[in-house]
């Protein structure tokens, strides 16, 4: 158990350092994707502030899915968080998919959000 989580930590350093170089001052929109749920955050790494966040716990988006495991949940939380990021006046981000390759949910929130009127 210990070997995949250091490989899952090795992957997500590799994946920030890159962003770190190709970042220009973006905040960075980060994925994280658990068995029940999918969130995303906005996240300004030279303030080391959340600029703004939302999640499949939201109790906008709660009543109205079915699931938070599924593509719909991950679609319906990437327009919720281009939604809250253009209120906060962020438009360009920089993707941080964590150590989960670009597929299915991860995909599906990134597509959204790119719908919703994020810039990346």
């Amino acid at each position: 158990m210990s070997t995949n989580l250091s490989l899952q930590t090795r992957r997500r350093a590799r994946l920030r350092y890159q962003l770190r170089q190709k970042s220009s001052g973006r905040p960075r929109l980060s994925v994280f994707r658990s068995g029940k749920h999918i969130y995303a955050q906005i996240i300004d790494d030279a303030a080391g502030k959340t600029v703004a966040a939302a999640s499949t716990l939201d109790k906008d988006l709660k009543a109205a899915l079915k699931t938070g495991a599924d593509k719909d949940a991950a679609t319906a939380v990437g327009k919720l968080i281009a939604e809250r990021s253009k209120a906060a006046g962020v438009v360009a981000v920089v993707f941080d998919r964590g150590s989960y390759l670009y597929h299915g949910r991860v995909k599906a929130l990134a597509e959204a959000a790119r719908e919703g009127g994020l810039d990346f």
